[in-house]
């Protein structure tokens, strides 16, 4: 692969193109043993490694002054790692592929960077800038089953337009100072999208659950509840629904016989307000198996593990693919029709309510939260007449079609604007605009 081939814009450069190897030292990282657990006592050397790339992800970071982890000098000493020299510019190529800053200290990186330390002919804080040109052109072209990676010998072919050293310094000035007023509109189109996501959900609220969001009731075992009136009285989920367990993925399972290929749902394909379906995954299982986990229009779904904020949100199931089934992970609720509305369970489900009875009884991990069957099913619904139940639903929907429109235009907002960046940077970087006289973004 060449550079060229990479990213095809390349070619539209004013100025030569030169492999980033010929003026600033290629190199990378290395991960010192585990099985040696005095190369990880006395760490104090800072140590990029994939848990930072969250700094890194929506681009307005340039520098890393902080790590996660640390690695010691007996361990920098017995593995392949290396300590480069403040000013080296960083890229990750593995799992989170694309991501790039500049060390703020002397560091050691993983195995899951590659790493430029420039030399006279380049300006680190244009390499950064013209790094974050491709990054859309080596996401496309990663590859790998488990995890997508560039491998070293592609990053190796990694071009970059080279002006002089004093354009360079003046691309990198002109494009910090306008990634600074896009970050900035970028940042009031997020505050905007989550006064709306509020809106919603008090709408939502306080349209199924009156008065949660004022005196509440604070009785155990639902303290968050408010009184609750003898129309809306609270069952048991259990009461209501039947729970559907998923298959077990098994790849050692007879499969002589009666046996079925069918389309079926993972826990990815199951977000917190719809279903995904952009990659759905088949399996052949026997065909009692299917038939004990097969889907039906109207079925809410929920995952066993995930976000604390989306744990227990009720996703519904529209018989978008026929015979689809799910995976084990994902509980399929099929109410009663004649006493539960599936819509009405589903916005319960977002409700203040729902969300602090399934974050008060989700299994907390790290960064992972889990819930089960029965904590779904002993789930406290308010529950009045089922005709109720669908005036109230329609009601929501109506309240939210002003919130869900405001929404999708900060969401187009939003994206125009990341599109922007990317088109600013790039242009900067092959000399398409001149920056002593261009203003990228206006006041």
């Amino acid at each position: 692969m060449s550079g060229t081939d990479l990213a095809p814009w390349l070619s539209q450069s004013r100025w030569p193109t030169v492999p980033i190897r010929y003026v600033a030292k290629l190199g990378t990282g290395h991960t010192p043993s585990r099985q040696h657990p005095e190369y990880w006592k006395n760490c104090t050397l800072p140590w990029i490694t994939l848990a930072d790339v969250w700094q890194l992800r929506d681009g307005t970071r340039d520098t890393v002054l902080e790590t996660k982890e640390k690695i010691s000098h007996l361990g920098l000493a017995n593995s392949a790692a290396v300590l480069h020299p403040a000013g080296t510019v960083i890229l990750s190529r593995t799992a989170s592929v694309g991501f790039s800053a500049i060390m703020g200290h002397d560091m050691a990186t993983s195995q899951d960077f590659a790493t430029w330390t420039c030399g006279p002919k380049v300006e680190p804080r244009y390499l950064l800038h013209a790094l974050r040109a491709m990054a859309p052109d080596l996401r496309r072209v990663a590859s790998g089953s488990t995890h997508k990676t560039i491998y070293m010998p592609d990053i190796e072919q990694l071009r970059i337009p080279l002006p002089l050293l004093e354009e360079q310094r003046r691309i990198a000035d002109f494009l910090d100072a306008e990634m600074v007023q896009v970050s900035r509109i970028e940042s009031l189109r997020m505050a905007q999208r989550r006064v709306l996501d509020e809106r919603a959900a008090a709408l939502v609220t306080e349209t199924l659950v009156p008065g949660s969001l004022g005196k509440l009731a604070g009785r155990w075992p639902w303290p968050w509840l408010p009184e609750m009136t003898e129309d809306r009285l609270l069952v048991r989920l259990g009461y209501l629904c039947r729970l559907q367990s998923g298959l077990t993925v098994d790849s050692s399972r007879d499969l002589d016989g009666d046996v079925v290929t069918r389309p079926y749902l993972r826990v990815a394909n199951v977000q917190a307000d719809h279903v995904d379906l952009e990659s759905v995954a088949e399996i052949t299982v026997p065909r009692e198996i299917a038939d004990r986990s097969t889907l039906q229009p109207g079925d809410v779904l929920m995952t066993e593990g995930g976000d604390l904020d989306k744990l227990g949100r009720g996703t519904i199931w529209r018989g978008a693919l026929e015979g689809c089934l799910h995976q084990n992970h994902v509980f399929a609720l099929r109410p009663d029709p004649m006493k539960l509305d599936a819509e009405y369970l589903a916005l319960m489900t977002q409700t203040l309510h729902g969300r602090c009875y399934f974050e008060s009884t989700g299994v907390k991990t790290t960064n992972l939260a889990s819930t089960n069957s029965s904590k779904i099913l002993g789930f406290p619904i308010p529950l009045p007449p089922l005709e109720r139940q669908q005036a109230l639903v329609k009601q929501v929907s109506e309240q939210l079609s002003m919130v869900n429109r405001a929404r999708s235009a900060v969401d187009r907002q939003y994206v125009l604007l990341q599109e922007h960046r990317q088109a600013l940077i790039t242009a900067a970087v092959t000399g398409k605009i001149d920056v002593a006289t261009a203003r990228g973004i206006q006041e």
